[in-house]
């Protein structure tokens, strides 16, 4: 189990979430095909097996709800985090149980998995430097705990969790407003929302050094670079250092594992890398009969 990621996954959510895609699978209609061809008092032991090798996540949110799982009980044989290829997890019940709830466990520990290998893939990219992937709010719908929470798993750092824990003022929040203009407007709303709530952060994404060398005067956290060149991003970052050095730098905007390594050469202290989701690809599990 990964700390503090697992704090993300509460038993309710996780209850919500193995309820709804057990229903979506028809378990509580019945299993037309199994009561058709196996007898009910047939138990059996199954291995759950990563068949190739990726980083675990989705285990820590079967394990909040296993009464979900009926008579079929899940004993893990590694953890959230692990690196893992082989054996998983084995599951013993009623084989008619085992059946019915075989997809659920596969698919969360599928997709989860799959987003927090490739997020592992971004972090092994950026050994050795000073410098974090974070992921962004490109998720999928309905799941952005069990995103951020497999992100947490691959060793990615977690960006707000949404609208409400963090503000993050983004050029469509500042597009009409005049550049000589745009501190003070600034400057207020970020004084309101400070007062308004405990914020996590407060950011400003900027697209110009213009607007750059203004939001550095301000009371942020955080700025976000969007789609700047390399040869801008260097310059920000020295202005940074001799002008607000306590201000992080955030780079985003199409970055790939490919170049994510060379855009962090620019001392900026975070990529914001919406494909962690969006461009990660489910790792391959599969249920195997132990006896079988």
């Amino acid at each position: 189990m990964i700390e503090p990621f697992s704090k993300l996954v509460s038993p309710k959510w996780s209850e919500e979430l193995i309820s709804r895609c057990l229903e979506e699978d028809g378990v509580h209609q019945g299993d037309i095909t199994s009561i058709s061809i196996v007898e009910d008092h047939v138990s059996d032991s199954f291995a759950v097996n990563a068949r190739q090798s990726g980083v675990l996540s989705g285990l820590h949110v079967l394990m909040q709800a296993p009464h979900l799982l009926g008579d079929v009980v899940l004993h893990p044989k590694c953890s959230d985090g692990d690196r893992v290829h082989g054996l998983v997890a084995t599951l013993e019940g009623n084989l008619r149980s085992v059946l019915a709830v075989e997809r659920t466990i596969l698919n969360i520990l599928g997709y989860a998995s799959g987003v927090a290998t490739q997020t592992a893939k971004f972090v092994e990219a950026l050994q050795g430097m000073n410098c974090e992937v974070c992921d962004t709010r490109k998720t999928t719908p309905g799941l952005r705990v069990l995103d951020k929470y497999a992100v947490g798993c691959g060793g990615g750092t977690l960006h707000r969790l949404g609208l409400h824990d963090a503000a993050l003022y983004k050029d469509n929040h500042i597009s009409g407003v005049p550049i000589d203009e745009l501190g003070t407007r600034l400057g207020r709303a970020i004084s309101q929302a400070r007062a308004d709530r405990n914020l996590s952060f407060v950011e400003v994404e900027v697209d110009t050094m213009e607007q750059f060398a203004i939001v550095l005067e301000l009371d942020v956290d955080i700025i976000l670079l969007d789609n700047m060149t390399e040869e801008m991003l260097r310059e920000a970052v020295e202005m940074r250092k001799s002008r607000s050095p306590k201000i992080l730098l955030e780079a985003s905007g199409g970055i790939t594992i490919d170049t994510a390594r060379t855009i962090a050469e620019t001392g900026v202290d975070r990529l914001a890398v919406g494909g962690l989701i969006h461009r990660s690809r489910w790792l391959d599990l599969g249920l195997d009969a132990i006896n079988g």
